[in-house]
C-alpha cells in the first residue's frame, strides 16, 4: 500500500491524498491546439496568419479586442469575423507562432497574445584585416607582495 504506516493509514494522509486525487481527476484536459481547423484553405490561412503576426509584432502584446481593431485598421484580408480571428489566433498558437500571456490585475485576468522571441540573427563574419587592427597588446600582470619563483 502507498500510504500505510505499519498497516494503517493515518487520517491526515488519507484526507490529503483524497483531496489531491479528486482535484487531479476533476480537471479538464487541455485543448489540442494543433488540431484546430482554420476554416479556410491552408494557403489562405498562412497569409492571414502572416498578417496577424505582423499586427501583433508591431503593436506589442494585444488582447483579442485590440487585435481585432488593429487588424481592421491594417486591412487584414480573409478574416470573416471576430470569431474567425479567434480561431486563427488559436491555430497560430498551435503552430508555435504566438504565445498567450495572462496578466493578473487585481481579481481580474487579462489575456494577451504576443509573438515568440525571434532567434538572434548572426552577423556575417568581419574580415580578418579589421580584426587584426582592433586587437590590443595586453600588459603583463604584476603580482603584488609575491616574489617570482625561479
Amino acid at each position: 500500500m502507498w500510504f500505510t504506516r505499519s498497516g494503517t493509514v493515518s487520517r491526515a494522509t488519507a484526507v490529503l491524498s483524497g483531496g489531491v486525487f479528486v482535484r487531479y481527476f476533476s480537471q479538464k484536459r487541455a485543448v489540442n491546439v494543433r488540431k484546430i481547423n482554420p476554416k479556410v484553405p491552408h494557403q489562405e490561412a498562412y497569409s492571414i496568419a502572416r498578417d496577424l503576426y505582423d499586427v501583433i509584432r508591431t503593436h506589442g502584446p494585444l488582447t483579442v479586442g485590440n487585435t481585432w481593431t488593429h487588424a481592421q485598421e491594417a486591412g487584414v484580408s480573409g478574416l470573416q469575423s471576430k470569431t474567425h480571428m479567434k480561431i486563427m489566433l488559436k491555430w497560430m498558437r498551435g503552430r508555435k507562432m504566438l504565445k498567450l500571456l495572462c496578466n493578473h490585475v487585481g481579481s481580474n485576468k487579462k489575456f494577451l497574445h504576443s509573438t515568440l522571441p525571434e532567434e538572434p540573427q548572426k552577423e556575417p563574419p568581419v574580415s580578418s584585416t579589421t580584426e587584426l587592427n582592433l586587437q590590443t597588446v595586453k600588459r603583463p600582470v604584476k603580482l603584488k607582495g609575491r616574489k617570482k619563483s625561479k
